[in-house]
């Protein structure tokens, strides 16, 4: 409580003599957190009007237990529709809560069952997987007639890949009681772990093939929790072994305090910003750094004022910059996540399209105000601790970023990779950088040593798959092979 009160005090006394100082102010009200959110993402009911319309009295599972069915899209696909597909959606009643069911899809590699798994995970917080499944890394994409188009570099090319809508309340992802909803990453990784056991029980035929967890933004967050309590429980032999070989976090937030100082050096080297805004916003970050040290990684009130103090660096280059798209700032912001996603919520409403979701009556929308609220505590935790003891067990992680996205930009991230504590850091930090080729063309530049590798990828913002589908899927096989640092063209055999 000391701490705290310290905190308060200084918080009060750096807010209210530096910031008016340098002509910047935060933002005040009770809904400031809840502004932003709505800002930000679009509004999502998380308890369903009806339930009923969804899972029934009398055929609903009980807690564990998962409803699969197959998918039945390929009447509406260009081109020649593959029979007997292997995609399938379903529900999965977690065990550990009160009433919350967690939503995903499944689609069989393309070239082999033997293929690894991999799961992704989409950021936010809040935000459905369906954007990375449309609009980068799935089988297909949606037409504007509603049809769907076939992905040439989808990832199911050379994987096993699920899609989870995660945490509660996401996408189609749903409880009937409030209590479910989760407000730090040991509730998020629990609840990923007894679904990942579930889906391996109900698919044994998964559990020998290697395991890849992958996903961006938020992800940074999400993806080295789940992995840990993964290797946690692997080593203490408890559930169905999961064989994790590797992580791959994409534009992510994973170390906060890095990753904040990074946002002005960023800013202005891409001339976003000039050197008085600078100078000038670089004198809020000591109130930032501390704030984000006394946050660590459990913290809470702590970690709350931190985000309200650090997001006025972020917010205020955003309003010396004007209508740029804070994921690709090459472009402008359009739309309530700066892009047009409408086509997805479209088809994900179709009603042929929602029976053979089997979702019933709830309602889809990208991205949920209510889960990015209630991770507020949570964002600025640092998550770059628990991945060193995962290294040092060898299993790989790879940090990729498009370089002109500014959220979560390569520079932050290449700072926080360089800084991490480990057996093989002065070996990464002193390896040199090489070319990242794809079919003879440099897409992106790469600094790889051991279990750990940091991509840069050239033309891309935010969404690497989205923006470069072939290099993205060539970067996943390649690294998924231990080949990521050798030259090639793209190649999905066994």
């Amino acid at each position: 409580m000391g701490k705290f009160c310290l905190f308060l005090f200084a918080f009060v006394l750096i807010a209210s003599e530096t910031l008016p100082a340098i002509g910047l102010v935060l933002p005040s009200g009770p809904g400031f957190p809840s502004s932003t959110a709505k800002k930000l993402i679009r509004a999502l009911n998380l308890l369903p009007k009806d339930r009923s319309s969804v899972h029934s009295a009398a055929d609903d599972p009980p807690p564990g237990s998962i409803v699969e069915r197959p998918l039945r899209f390929s009447s509406c696909l260009r081109g020649n529709p593959v029979e007997n597909l292997g995609h399938h959606a379903g529900y999965y009643r977690l065990a550990h809560t009160h009433d919350s069911r967690l939503f995903y899809f499944f689609f069989e590699s393309r070239q082999s069952k033997t293929d690894p798994v991999v799961i992704w995970l989409t950021g936010g917080p809040g935000c459905s997987s369906e954007l990375a499944l449309f609009y980068e890394n799935g089988p297909f994409k949606i037409a504007d007639n509603m049809s769907l188009i076939w992905n040439e570099f989808g990832w199911d090319m050379a994987s096993n890949i699920i899609y989870v809508d995660q945490p509660t309340g996401t996408g189609f992802s749903y409880s009937s009681d409030t209590r479910d909803i989760r407000h730090d990453e040991k509730g998020v990784s629990n609840d990923l772990y007894d679904f990942l056991q579930a889906f391996l029980s109900n698919h044994p035929e998964y559990v020998g093939n290697d395991l890849y967890i992958t996903g961006e933004s938020y992800a940074g967050h999400y993806i080295p929790a789940f992995a840990s309590l993964i290797h946690q429980r692997n080593k203490a032999k408890k559930g169905i072994h999961i064989n994790l070989k590797g992580l791959a976090i994409g534009n992510g937030l994973t170390d906060p305090a890095i990753q904040y100082k990074a946002y002005t050096d960023y800013a202005l080297e891409m001339g976003l910003i000039k050197e008085s805004d600078y100078k000038r916003l670089n004198k809020i970050y000591p109130a930032c750094d501390f704030a984000i040290n006394l946050c660590g990684t459990s913290g809470k009130i702590t970690c709350l004022a931190s985000y309200l103090i650090c997001n006025v660096i972020f917010n205020s280059i955003l309003r010396i910059a004007g209508n740029i798209n804070y994921y690709d700032i090459r472009k402008e912001c359009e739309g309530k996540l700066c892009y047009d996603f409408s086509n997805m919520d479209k088809f994900l409403n179709l009603n042929y399209v929602r029976e053979s979701l089997g979702v019933g009556e709830i309602e889809f929308v990208s991205c949920s105000p209510r889960v990015y609220e209630a991770l507020l505590i949570d964002w600025m935790r640092n998550l770059e601790v628990g991945i060193p003891a995962l290294l040092e067990d060898g299993i790989k992680l790879l940090v990729y970023a498009g370089e002109y996205d500014l959220i979560c930009n390569w520079l932050g991230n290449s700072r926080w990779v360089h800084a991490m504590k480990w057996s093989g850091q002065q070996a990464f930090v002193s390896s040199s950088e090489k070319p990242f080729t794809v079919d003879g063309k440099e897409a992106g530049s790469l600094k790889s040593r051991g279990p750990l590798s940091f991509l840069k990828v050239h033309d891309a913002g935010h969404m690497v798959p989205m923006d470069q589908p072939k290099a993205s899927l060539e970067m996943l096989v390649r690294w998924m092979k231990g080949e990521l640092a050798e030259s090639g063209g793209l190649s999905t055999d066994a």
